[in-house]
């Protein structure tokens, strides 16, 4: 045997093996995935969580509701660890300048 027999032969039977191993991959089933519920802390008793969740359904009328807007500085105020009570009030804006006629 020479050596280019010896190298087509072993071509062949690498060729044979990849596909025979294709042909098993493809005759088995997918394992299912098992995907993890998405683990929600809810402290106990706090019902901020759970105003959030009902402003953000509210989409933009939340804005114009008071209670949402209280939400929303409570969450502010825990995140930022302010222990202010006007550090998460509404600003107070200036009023207009008056226009002045000549």
């Amino acid at each position: 045997m020479d050596g280019k027999l010896l190298a087509r032969i072993g071509a062949a039977v690498f060729v044979g093996i990849a596909v025979a191993m294709t042909l098993v991959q493809l005759h088995e089933e997918p394992e299912p995935r098992v995907e993890e519920a998405a683990a929600i802390w809810i402290p106990d008793g706090d019902p901020l969580p759970a105003q959030l969740r009902a402003c953000a359904r509210l989409g933009e009328l939340a804005l114009s509701s008071s209670d949402c807007r209280a939400a929303w500085a409570e969450k502010r105020r825990r995140f930022f660890g302010v222990e202010y009570p006007d550090a998460h009030s509404e600003p107070v804006l200036p009023d207009p300048p008056m226009s002045k006629e000549n």
